[in-house]
């Protein structure tokens, strides 16, 4: 009998030409329609103009996406994506305030690599404005926004060895969760900083607030908040 060779075991799937020319194609109708939505408005720009930008045809982009609404809302979904597998990955003593707190921090502190593979980071900080001022994406990121509260106090659920259905408290949690994720994304928006840097600073910001805000008096602000009150910050 022969010795045995080298082991012959698969390595890591390394992506083919075909699967790495799509999404070249991908990422390039993610960032010419996200440019073109962002300097000429979502509504007049065209599926027309993104693709003869791009140099493909119609059906191309309809191999890609459905809709203009597809493609406006494919770097946010990366981000959302990216969440939720930070926080599957939280380990099992977290609590859900916690394990949500940690997860989005996490996120926001590796997402910007992942953005700037398909767009510049400064593009989609564009867009996020651009949905919040656009009737239309406001209407369709809200309807978002619901789906993506289930699926997160489904998975909270999970964790905590919960039915979603019987017991509230997965979708309670996540609800004021997301309420802080709201207000920090409005609050940010108005802010000097809009920096990736600057929006995940906030959002640690405002979560630490949302149990005193919740559970004690107002009357005075937390100890180490009082001097960022009276400094004025």
């Amino acid at each position: 009998m022969s010795a045995p060779g080298p082991s012959t075991a698969p390595g890591p799937s390394v992506p083919g030409l075909r699967e790495r020319k799509k999404q070249r194609t991908r990422d390039a109708l993610v960032r010419v329609a996200l440019e073109l939505f962002t300097t000429q408005g979502y509504e007049r720009t065209t599926v027309d103009e993104i693709v003869e930008a791009v140099e493909v045809s119609q059906r191309t982009f309809f191999r890609y996406f459905s809709s203009k609404e597809e493609v406006a809302f494919a770097v946010q979904r990366m981000v959302e994506e990216e969440f939720v597998r930070a926080l599957a990955a939280r380990p099992p003593e977290e609590g859900p305030f916690d394990a949500m707190r940690n997860a989005v921090l996490a996120s926001w502190d590796g997402v910007g690599d992942a953005i700037d593979e398909v767009v510049p980071v400064e593009l989609y900080l564009r867009t996020f404005f651009m949905i919040e001022s656009t009737p239309a994406l406001l209407a369709a990121h809200l309807r978002r926004s619901s789906e993506m509260e289930e699926t997160i106090a489904r998975l909270v659920a999970l964790r905590e060895g919960l039915d979603v259905d019987a017991d509230p408290r997965p979708r309670i949690a996540v609800a004021a969760f997301s309420g802080v994720m709201r207000v920090t994304g409005q609050m940010w928006g108005k802010g000097p900083d809009r920096t990736l840097k600057g929006i995940r600073e906030l959002t640690e910001w405002y979560l630490d607030h949302l149990g005193p805000a919740l559970s004690l008096h107002w009357r005075e602000p937390p100890a180490r908040d009082r001097g960022r009150t009276e400094s004025g910050a």
